[in-house]
């Protein structure tokens, strides 16, 4: 039997593109093999959790500003799922 462990407990990495007003965020997967098993609320709790990194690490107001956005479009779409 092979057991295949991940050594990054992460599942997305997310990051910022475009320019100054219009900046969005974007993501990729880290390892091919979840984007088949995780069902939209892990898909989104993932997403949450690689915004949460990326503005650990973000020095751009205009990036912060983004992930902010982001951060709660997501929280609200986790919101409405529950309901």
């Amino acid at each position: 039997m092979n057991i295949l462990e991940s050594e990054t407990p992460f599942l997305i990495e997310a990051k910022t593109c475009g320019y100054s007003k219009k900046k969005s965020i974007t993501y990729h997967f880290i390892e091919s093999s979840h984007s088949l098993c995780l069902d939209k609320r892990e898909i989104i709790l993932a997403q949450i959790q690689a915004c949460n990194r990326l503005l650990k690490y973000a020095k751009d107001e205009s990036d912060r500003e983004a992930i902010n956005r982001e951060l709660g479009e997501l929280k609200l779409t986790l919101d409405m799922m529950h309901y």
